[in-house]
């Protein structure tokens, strides 16, 4: 693509997606759920009662029995998971991508071994990474490229970029621009099968829990021009 507007997609403000709000009765309910068992997760560190502690519980039940409705999946099994997650205050977990992209235009993917589908390298940053290191080592460990950040690309919210399928926590997700320092090694068999620099009009399919196309046009917009604002949700 050549000119800055397919950069964009049609009717969206700059630096913004045109994302749908959540208009669907189950995406109302989903996010409902997640909510309902961030207050039970927080409820729980810091009820005083045993009271407390006994409705919490079951604020954090009802919220699985709404996802098993919603994804079929065992309520019992949904509990435990909500249960094992977190402890302590609820907070959103953290997604770090790195994004190289080079003098034609064409991004880094990997093809995620998971399920076959293609995305920016990246994952759950780790306690103790800071945001820039572990996208970093994402980078490294999936492509096999070292890398140097150049920028904070954008912020944004896992939900209100439209990713699928829906998770049962809040997750934001930060995309740095990223340039190739020149070593490369193989990545990491266990988590990629494949690497290969693409184009935005020759994109593979996309894993799209991971990495949308947008995201990608927005990386890319920044490659041109460095002087933009990172962008928030």
């Amino acid at each position: 693509m050549s000119d800055a507007d397919a950069v964009s997609p049609p009717g969206a403000r700059e630096g913004r997606a045109a994302v749908e709000p959540l208009a669907s009765p189950a995406e109302r309910v989903r996010a409902v759920a997640v909510r309902l068992a961030a207050v039970a997760q927080s409820g729980l560190a810091f009820s005083p009662t045993a009271y407390d502690v006994e409705r919490f519980e079951t604020t954090r039940e009802l919220a699985a029995e709404l996802m098993s409705v919603l994804s079929g999946d065992d309520a019992a099994e949904l509990a435990l998971e909500l249960e094992r997650r977190d402890t302590g205050y609820a907070t959103p977990k953290v997604d770090v991508r790195g994004v190289l992209i080079d003098a034609s235009e064409r991004v880094l993917l990997m093809r995620e071994r998971s399920d076959g589908r293609w995305s920016a390298p990246g994952g759950w940053a780790d306690p103790g990474d800071t945001p820039v290191s572990a996208a970093l080592r994402e980078v490294r460990e999936e492509t096999g490229y070292a890398a140097d950040v150049v920028k904070l690309v954008g912020c944004w919210d896992r939900d209100a970029r439209g990713h699928r399928p829906p998770m049962s926590v809040g997750v934001v997700k930060l995309f740095f621009l990223c340039r190739a320092t020149g070593d490369v090694r193989p990545p990491d068999e266990l988590e990629t099968l494949d690497v290969g620099w693409f184009g935005l009009d020759e994109l593979p399919e996309l894993s799209q829990g991971r990495t949308t196309r947008w995201e990608l046009e927005r990386c890319v917009a920044h490659h041109r021009d460095p002087a933009l604002p990172t962008e928030l949700d």
